[in-house]
């Protein structure tokens, strides 16, 4: 049998706390939460990679700093 993680349940109204192993289909919504969050935080990072990159572009282009916070950049 294939070890998953651990969940807690507090159950605030009785204050009665459960530990368990997640279910199969626990898991895998947990796998897919963690994947769909990795690929969100890829697309912020090439999202701020390319920013700044055109940033560069344009101050190479001769734009100061106060130019792109006048452009809203």
């Amino acid at each position: 049998m294939m070890s998953y993680p651990i969940i807690t349940i507090h159950n605030v109204e009785t204050n009665e706390v459960s530990v368990r192993e997640m279910t199969d289909a626990e898991n895998v919504e947990h796998s897919e939460r963690l994947e769909a969050a990795k690929q969100d935080d890829l697309k912020r990072k090439a999202f701020f990679e390319a920013k700044q990159n055109a940033l560069k572009k344009l101050e190479a282009l001769g734009l100061t700093p106060d130019d792109l916070k006048a452009l809203g950049l």
